[in-house]
């Protein structure tokens, strides 16, 4: 069985009063959730290592438990998210798609009904490397408002034979969205397959 050792996890928020436009009446507020990790299959070519996914799923569940509770702790008020990646160099990228169940399907499933799939990047990356999370509206992949992305990454890490995890999720739209399409409010259910 895959080890997926916890070396370290990070949590960072963030509140956005403006972008050089007029303060807003309520700020948006951004939070990831990193954890560094090592990384079974480091340094070797592993055939099958699906199997690290079920490993993963409760670190998954820690995360979006931080991330919630960093949010001010009503699940409800979150309504956008993302996931991504650092796969250290001894790995390889396919190492970092582990995190697409795990990470994805904690915070879908914490957050009760979201339907759009988690936008998700992941990348090979040196020690103190940093990726962009994208980040979505957590219904539908269409609301323009909610399109942002949040750089994160750790000083020291990760190590070649680590992976950096990272879950994001924030409450609110752009602190100026006003590039139209569909609104947040207008959701129809089928709209998250879009």
């Amino acid at each position: 069985m895959p080890n997926f050792a916890i070396r370290k996890i990070s949590v960072v928020t963030e509140e956005i009063f403006h972008d050089g436009g007029p303060v807003a009446q309520t700020p948006r507020r951004r939070a990831a959730a990193l954890a560094v990790v090592s990384n079974p299959y480091a340094e070797r070519y592993v055939e099958e290592i699906q199997e690290g996914m079920e490993d993963l799923k409760p670190l998954g569940v820690m995360m979006t438990e931080k991330l919630i509770d960093a949010l001010g702790g009503d699940s409800t008020a979150i309504d956008a998210y993302g996931k991504g990646v650092i796969v250290g160099t001894a790995g390889e990228l396919e190492h970092g798609a582990l995190w697409h169940v795990p990470g994805g399907y904690a915070m879908r499933e914490t957050l009760g009904e979201a339907l759009a799939i988690v936008p998700s990047a992941k990348k090979v990356g040196g020690f103190g490397a940093r990726i962009d999370i994208p980040i979505g509206h957590i219904n539908a992949a269409y609301v323009r408002s909610h399109f942002d992305a949040m750089e994160v990454g750790i000083p020291d890490g990760p190590r070649p034979d680590e992976l950096l995890l990272a879950l994001v999720m924030a409450c609110g739209s752009r602190v100026h969205a006003r590039m139209g399409g569909l609104a947040a409010s207008d959701i129809k259910v089928r709209d998250g397959q879009r």
